[in-house]
């Protein structure tokens, strides 16, 4: 994770990383367990890596302070969507087998959270 000059997060950094310890709560209450956090590679980065039953879940979180601009799940752009795509095509490269998987977007919008299943099609 990049710092700032004075070598500490951002306000931004920080509010990410909130919002993606609050997706991962929810998640797992849901049953889903955590196989990878903040995965990068060269051309993407996944948030969280789930997975619920024999499906592997890329989880995409977007945290907005409001629904100005279309709101979180808006902001999950095309280009966004194929970086997603190409981080877990590398991900899955690198796993024994391919299993079924799918991409979920959790949006949060003040204090609402909304888990949208299947968000992206690959």
């Amino acid at each position: 994770m990049a710092l700032n000059a004075s070598g500490s997060r951002t306000s931004r950094q920080r509010t990410g990383e909130a919002a993606e310890q609050q997706a991962l709560t929810h998640l797992r209450q849901q049953g889903l367990q955590l196989l990878e956090r903040n995965y990068r590679c060269q051309g993407g980065e996944i948030d969280l890596i789930m997975r619920e039953g024999d499906t592997v879940v890329f989880v995409e979180v977007r945290a907005r302070a409001g629904a100005s601009y279309g709101g979180a799940a808006a902001s999950v752009t095309p280009a966004k969507q194929r970086r997603l795509i190409l981080a877990a095509q590398r991900w899955l490269q690198a796993q024994a087998g391919t299993p079924p998987c799918r991409f979920d977007v959790v949006t949060l919008e003040g204090q609402q959270l909304q888990w949208l299943r299947n968000a992206i099609e690959a």
